[in-house]
Order: C-alpha cells, then sequence, then structure tokens
C-alpha cells in the first residue's frame, strides 16, 4: 500500500513556519513515495476558528505550490488552487465521531463521567515507535497513575482533538504521520485509541521543533515566525521552500540550493535530522537572493509590478516597455520584492525627496558647478544611451581633474532621490534626457548649499 499522509492544521490565526514545514515534509513524502497527500482542517474548536483564518493555511500552501491530492467536491473558492477540491473539515464529520464514541460506549471502553466522556486508558506504559525519535517508552506520570482516563468528549458535546485526530487519521487511511515533536507527548493516548478500535496505528515519525536563532522557542511575534510574513516582503515561494526543507532535513552532501523537484527525488523519513532546527532568518534571504538572481525576466517583471501595485505605484500609467526597462535594472540588485518600491521608485514618481544624509555629502557648493558641466554636456548627446552617458560623465570628470564619484553620487542623488540604487549610466538611459535634465536642474535650482 502507498503512504498515505495528512496536514492536519487548527485555523486559529495564522500559519506557523513550523506547520507550512511540515506540511512541506508530508507533501514531498507524498511525492517522493507516489503516496497521497490529503489536507484535513481541524476545526472543531468553533470559539477560535474563523473563516479568514482557514484561507490564510489554504493561500499559504498554494503559494508555496503544497497541492493537496483530494477531499469534498466544492463549488467555491476553497479548492486547492488548480481543481474542485477543497479539504476535510472536522467540523463537517461530527457524525463519524458520534458513531466511534457509541463504539467505545458499548464496549465498555468508555463511560460518562459528569456530563463528558472518558476513555479508558491503559495502565501500562506505552511503546512508540517512531521513525525519526526512535522508540519511546511511555509511561504514566503520578498524577495520570491516579486517573489515566482521559476526556474524549467535553460536557458541551465536542470531541477533543485526541479523539477526532484518532478517527480520522484511522478513517482516511492515514499511514504515516510526520508531524512536529511537541505532538509526541499526545502519542501514547493516539496509540491506546487506534488498538481500541481494533487496528493497528499508523506509523509516527515526529520532526524536530524550529526554534529562534538563541535556541528559544519561536512565537507569532518572532520574525519569520509567520509565513504571511514571506508573502507580504515578497519572497519567492521557491526559496521559502527550499530553507523549509534545510530545517531538520539534510540531503547528506552539504548541497543547500535545491529545487522541490530535486527534493522530492532525494526526501526520505531516515534523512531527518533529530536534533532542533534553528531559524536563520539571514540564511533564508541569501537564498531569496540567489533565486530571484536566476528569475526569468518575464517573472521578475510580473512580480515587480505587483510589489509597485502593493505599495501604492500604478505602473499601469507608464509605458510597457519603460517599466520592463526600469525593472531590468533591477534585475539582480534586490532580495525580496518590498525592498523594489523603495529601490527604484523614482522611476514612476513625478517628485522626489532627496535622501537628507546623502544631500550634506554631495549637495556641497564645490559640487554645483561640476554637476552645471554635465548637465550641459550631457545636452550635447545626440545618443542617449548608457555607453554614450558612461563616456561623457567620464571625459567631464577628467576635464575637471576629478575622481568619476565625485561627479556619480551627486548626479544619482538629483535624479533619483538616493544614494544607491540601480546603475546609474542604464537608470539614465531608462529615464531619458529630457526627464534626467529636468530633474539635475531642479536639484542645481534648490538643493545646492
Amino acid at each position: 500500500m502507498k503512504p498515505r499522509v495528512r496536514f492536519a492544521p487548527s485555523p486559529t490565526g495564522y500559519l506557523h513556519i513550523g506547520g507550512a514545514r511540515t506540511a512541506l515534509f508530508n507533501w514531498l513524502y507524498a511525492r517522493h513515495t507516489g503516496g497521497t497527500f490529503v489536507l484535513r482542517i481541524e476545526d472543531t474548536d468553533a470559539a477560535r476558528n474563523t473563516h479568514e483564518a482557514v484561507d490564510v493555511i489554504l493561500n499559504g500552501l498554494r503559494w508555496l505550490g503544497l497541492h493537496w491530492d483530494e477531499g469534498p467536491l466544492t463549488s467555491d473558492a476553497t479548492g486547492p488552487g488548480k481543481g474542485d477540491r477543497g479539504p476535510y473539515f472536522q467540523s463537517q464529520r461530527k457524525e463519524n465521531y458520534d458513531r466511534r464514541v457509541e463504539a467505545l460506549l458499548s464496549h465498555g471502553l468508555a463511560y460518562e463521567h459528569q456530563g463528558a466522556i472518558k476513555f479508558k486508558m491503559q495502565r501500562a506504559p506505552v511503546l512508540i515507535p517512531d521513525l525519526v525519535v526512535g522508540d519511546v517508552l511511555r509511561k504514566l506520570t503520578d498524577r495520570e497513575e491516579v486517573d489515566p482516563d482521559f476526556v474524549i468528549v467535553r460536557s458541551d458535546g465536542q470531541p477533543v482533538f485526541h479523539f477526532v485526530n484518532v478517527v480520522d487519521d484511522l478513517e482516511m487511511g492515514i499511514t504515516h504521520v510526520i508531524r512536529g515533536e511537541d505532538h509526541l507527548s499526545n502519542t501514547a493516548k493516539h496509540i491506546a485509541l487506534f488498538r481500541a478500535f481494533g487496528v493497528e496505528p499508523p506509523k509516527y515519525a515526529h520532526i524536530p521543533l524550529i526554534l529562534n536563532a538563541d535556541g528559544s522557542k519561536m512565537s507569532k511575534r518572532d520574525r519569520g515566525a509567520s509565513l504571511t510574513t514571506y508573502l507580504d516582503e515578497g519572497f519567492l515561494p521557491e526559496a521559502v521552500n527550499n530553507y523549509l526543507c534545510l530545517l531538520g532535513w539534510s540531503p547528506k552532501d552539504n548541497v543547500e540550493k535545491l529545487s522541490l523537484a530535486e527534493v522530492v527525488e532525494r526526501f526520505d523519513l531516515p534523512q531527518i535530522l533529530r536534533h532542533n532546527a534553528k531559524f536563520d532568518f539571514e540564511k533564508l534571504v541569501w537564498l531569496q537572493g540567489e533565486y530571484c538572481r536566476e528569475l526569468a525576466p518575464d517573472r521578475f517583471y510580473e512580480l515587480g509590478v505587483h510589489a509597485f501595485a502593493k505599495a501604492g505605484v500604478d505602473t499601469n500609467t507608464f509605458d510597457t516597455n519603460y517599466v520592463k526597462a526600469a525593472l531590468d535594472t533591477c534585475r539582480g540588485k534586490i532580495k525580496t520584492f518590498a525592498e523594489l518600491p523603495a529601490y527604484a521608485g523614482f522611476y514612476f514618481r513625478d517628485e522626489i525627496t532627496y535622501d537628507p544624509e546623502a544631500a550634506k555629502k554631495s549637495f556641497v557648493p564645490e559640487n554645483k558647478p561640476r554637476v552645471e558641466k554635465l548637465r550641459a554636456a550631457f545636452a550635447k548627446l545626440a545618443t542617449f544611451d548608457a555607453t554614450s552617458i558612461e563616456a561623457t560623465l567620464k571625459a567631464t570628470a577628467t576635464e575637471l581633474g576629478i575622481k568619476v564619484g565625485v561627479l556619480i553620487h551627486p548626479t544619482r542623488l538629483a535624479v533619483t532621490g538616493n544614494p544607491n540604487g540601480p546603475s546609474l549610466y542604464h537608470l539614465l538611459e531608462v529615464m531619458g534626457k529630457e526627464k534626467t535634465q529636468a530633474r539635475i536642474e531642479r536639484a542645481l535650482q534648490t538643493s545646492f548649499s
């Protein structure tokens, strides 16, 4: 039988990076083995769960490209983004849980207690065979020695996580449960429930936790803890997937940059590392930069336009060739698309604001005649392209007996407002002679002290 795995998040507000990594590892194992990846939303806690939180999970998985393989037919927006099936929702499966509760009660394996229903937990230690952690012998705690039984249905009639989790895994034929190590403490209860239903439990693989760089547990307030961060800051899903793969899994040959297809080919549960993974945001940014540098021009253009729109810059009011030429000067220069509006927004603004610290250094009295001479030299150019601009600027610097940088810095600031940015010669070519001259003139008239 081919493996059947699942990702079963609770929709409580955001998708933690650890949850995204769990989904990825399940998806990878399913793809590596030719198995099935099931998505199940554990939404039985009506007080905490919202439709908006479900959408956060679904949109995050779609963005990562982790499409699930089965689910109930749906006609709304909760499908996997490529077909007509949504995830399973536990809130829609109450009949299954009621039937299983009755089975336990009828066999004397559960009983009513103060309006709730409790499961009769075995007293003997439970052996948990784990594909990552190894064999774990779970003994009862001192408190459990007094009363090891646990609630499976609360007094309000709501079944609890431990129970619905097992029932769904059983009825969906889940063969491997790949989840965070923080769930290991629950597993003895789950194994006992499976055996109470007369079936062997699935194979378990508890993967290491993701911690902050200082070893502390990641909370939703920590940078990088929420997958939404990466959508908002213009990361590429392939870069995020690549980095998540490296958090708790090793390809064994020290290769760090791997496509998802390459990881699918290599991925297997025995390669999951035992120790907790530490989240290194800078390493993720480095990987993002590597992927961004290799983007095809059309995709860079599409994502760039989207980043500008998100920042309130409407590039549709500009000629398409101008927008593409402007974005071409940014390729290989940025790491995340969220940087783009600040880096190259000057292309699409009529008025620019000069960086105050850079203005103090560049808009000084001795530079004014130098920039005036350069503007006059630019005015004589019949062809305003990067090659001619570079030659003219260097010739002007030589004539003035100064270094090239003495002209580059005030000119860049005058035209873009920033001390750093795309290649000056190429950005001036994109902007064109008329706009370049007008911006230099404005700076000369208003900003040189």
